[in-house]
């Protein structure tokens, strides 16, 4: 695995300012994939995941598979051929090249996509497109166990990156009208950035952190994954699901993207689709510890009989055969 940005780079790429060390780290970013183009000619095939480069043209692409004749399994797991909604107009920004999906698709031996619309949309330029949906390691990872019956303020949980911050919107009511009913919980966020609100008595924000990330996320309950129905939005792929589930948790969702194949709805947690049913899911399970229990554990079912890396193994070397 040879990832683009180096630990430090990434670390300060959302930050303002560093405008200095940003761009070093871009130019730094492009080296490494230079040199890295004098090893390809030892491998069968080449994995690239979104992109070889964030900003530009393909052009490692096409050297990879047109120059060195090599096998590219291209894999993505967002709508990368549009802007995101919530993406900063920075300089970087303004370098991406997003019409080079299409491009990549054509030139891959197959296309990885982590769901259906994802999936279509690849059909378009090359007919060995699949399904891979996005999985987690269940047994080295997210392994860590939500007790429901620890006592204590049940906490409600949501995390994502500060450009994702935005679906929040559809969720701050439904739980301001929860905590002026009395209902006692605690709404955590973990994120790199703190939404800018205070409406809640109880609320608390946690910065993400990598070598915490399992452990911050199972202390909450429930999980949240309200999601604004847009077309970048339906490129999602449940991810943040995917992680409460994992950890033996109920999953509340919005019915876009791959949230409605995840989730199934009074099972393993909860698809809702207006204020009034995330209302009264949230209650429920606010009110029972049994029914917060009884999803999660249908819900760690779920993740490892269905999007577990031990059980997606046989799906992913296919891409390779």
């Amino acid at each position: 695995m040879a990832p683009f940005l180096s630990d430090y780079t990434w670390s300060i790429l959302y930050k303002p300012g560093h405008v200095v060390s940003k761009v070093a780290g871009i130019l730094a970013g492009l080296f490494r994939r230079f040199l890295l183009l004098f090893t390809v000619s030892s491998y069968d095939f080449v994995f690239i995941h979104r992109e070889a480069a964030p900003i530009g043209p393909p052009v490692f692409e096409w050297i990879i598979a047109k120059v060195l004749q090599k096998k590219i399994i291209y894999d993505f797991d967002d709508a990368i051929w549009m802007k995101d909604p919530a993406g900063e107009q920075t300089f970087i920004s303004r370098l991406k090249w997003q019409q080079k999906v299409g491009q990549i698709c054509r030139w891959a031996y197959k296309v990885s996509c982590g769901n259906a619309y994802l999936r279509d949309y690849a059909l378009q330029f090359n007919a060995h497109s699949f399904i891979n949906p996005t999985t987690l390691d269940t047994e080295n990872l997210h392994n860590q166990i939500r007790d429901q019956y620890l006592s204590g303020r049940p906490i409600i949980g949501w995390t994502g990156t500060h450009t994702t911050l935005r679906h929040l919107d559809l969720i701050w009511p439904v739980l301001e009208r929860l905590e002026q009913e009395g209902y006692d919980f605690e709404f955590r966020v973990i994120s790199n950035q703190g939404p800018e609100y205070a409406g809640l008595r109880n609320f608390r924000f946690t910065p993400w952190n990598k070598e915490t990330e399992i452990a911050d996320l199972s202390q909450f309950n429930l999980g949240l994954m309200p999601l604004v129905d847009d077309p970048w939005a339906r490129g999602k792929c449940a991810f943040k699901a995917l992680q409460y589930m994992s950890l033996g948790m109920p999953a509340l969702v919005s019915p876009v993207g791959m949230n409605t194949e995840v989730v199934q709805d009074g099972q393993n947690g909860f698809v809702c689709d207006t204020p009034e049913q995330w209302y009264n899911a949230l209650r429920e399970l606010l009110a029972s510890q049994d029914l917060r229990a009884k999803q999660g554990a249908a819900a760690r079912r779920t993740i490892v009989e269905r999007y577990s890396v031990v059980s997606n193994k046989e799906n992913f070397l296919r891409l390779f055969s």
